[in-house]
């Protein structure tokens, strides 16, 4: 039975800011466009877990990261642009 391909994110906030619910909600809206049951995000709000972020190279929020599959890619801002995101992120899927 082939499963289909999960896409693992990694959504870096500044607690409950404007942007980072932008990015958030953008995002959310995205995977469910795109990736129906295909995504996990997780999320890392970096006033509360400032070392973390500065140990995994986050010096701006919003900041998302795509972990998997394939090679990790890092994109900054609201992802309000949605075709821009899908392509920096080597998401260019079939609507």
């Amino acid at each position: 039975m082939n499963h289909p391909m999960l896409y693992k994110f990694r959504l870096y906030v500044a607690g409950e800011t404007q942007n980072s619910a932008e990015a958030l909600a953008n995002l959310t809206a995205l995977c469910r466009a795109h990736l129906p049951k295909r995504s996990e995000i997780e999320i890392v709000d970096v006033l509360r877990e400032p070392k973390r972020a500065l140990k995994d190279g986050i010096f701006m929020t919003p900041t998302l990261v795509k972990l998997a599959p394939g090679t990790m890619q890092k994109i900054i801002g609201t992802l309000n642009r949605a075709e821009s995101v899908l392509r920096t992120l080597g998401l260019e899927i079939a609507a």
